[in-house]
């Protein structure tokens, strides 16, 4: 199967260990993976903040860009989401592009749910806004980790809840988003883990950035990062994304 990967604007200034990681997980599993060098932005941040026209030319560039692929994945919920029920809205004719989230592509599109990944930490899993309710997600990425070898999962008290970043309104809506993120961070606390993961490397930043200021010692992780883990494909999710080369950006949650 022919899949092209979409990393996202963010995935690419901020995180491309989680970019790298979905291409090794893939390529592992035996499966021919292409990078399109044109690709950009979905559009989200500009169609959630009222930039409708913006928004419409990125959606249709993107649709450009990656036509003829059987199927593009993105490790990032969100994005998927904006062009699987956003891009119908801008415009009919972008209805049905094989956009898939990490999770849904390895379980619904490659019947993959043991990848054959090892991570000795105790793990416990938020779900994103927008994988949950957006996507429909489900329980994929939970079902992913569960079979990854020498990992042990804590389920999250109340995973539902809004972790708070919500793009722009942790901006807009600062004390809230704190207040949102500290109930998070309390509920990550009483499970014990020393890993908290999810589909979103934008709610990891948050998340992150929490954890890092109050030197709790928990860390932030994307599902593909700890899916590629110990399958020799270069990436070491034990490791923090600022350091695992020179040639990384530095994470927004370091202080």
């Amino acid at each position: 199967m022919r899949i092209a990967v979409f990393v996202t604007c963010w995935g690419d200034a901020l995180f491309p260990a989680t970019g790298r990681a979905v291409v090794g997980l893939l390529e592992h599993l035996g499966h021919e993976v292409t990078f399109e060098a044109a690709q950009t932005c979905c559009g989200q941040l500009h169609w959630t903040t009222g930039y409708h026209p913006e928004a419409t030319a990125l959606a249709r560039r993107f649709a450009e860009i990656f036509r003829g692929h059987d199927v593009v994945v993105t490790p990032s919920a969100s994005c998927a989401a904006t062009v699987r029920t956003a891009y119908p809205r801008m415009d009919p004719a972008l209805a049905g592009l094989p956009v898939c989230e990490l999770s849904e592509l390895l379980i619904d599109v490659l019947g993959v749910t043991d990848v054959g990944a090892s991570y000795p930490h105790r793990v416990t899993y938020q779900p994103t806004c927008q994988s949950l309710r957006a996507l429909g997600v489900g329980d994929r990425p939970l079902r992913l980790l569960r079979a990854v070898r020498d990992l042990e999962l804590a389920e999250l008290p109340d995973a539902g809840e809004c972790c708070g970043f919500g793009g722009a309104f942790a901006m807009k809506n600062a004390d809230m988003s704190v207040a949102m993120v500290a109930d998070t961070i309390a509920r990550i606390h009483e499970t014990g883990a020393d890993v908290v993961c999810a589909t979103d490397d934008s709610c990891l930043t948050h998340i992150g950035g929490a954890l890092s200021r109050l030197r709790s010692g928990v860390r932030a992780v994307h599902l593909a990062e700890i899916l590629a883990s110990g399958l020799g494909t270069g990436e070491r999710a034990d490791i923090p994304a600022a350091f695992r080369s020179s040639d990384i950006a530095p994470r927004t949650d370091v202080p």
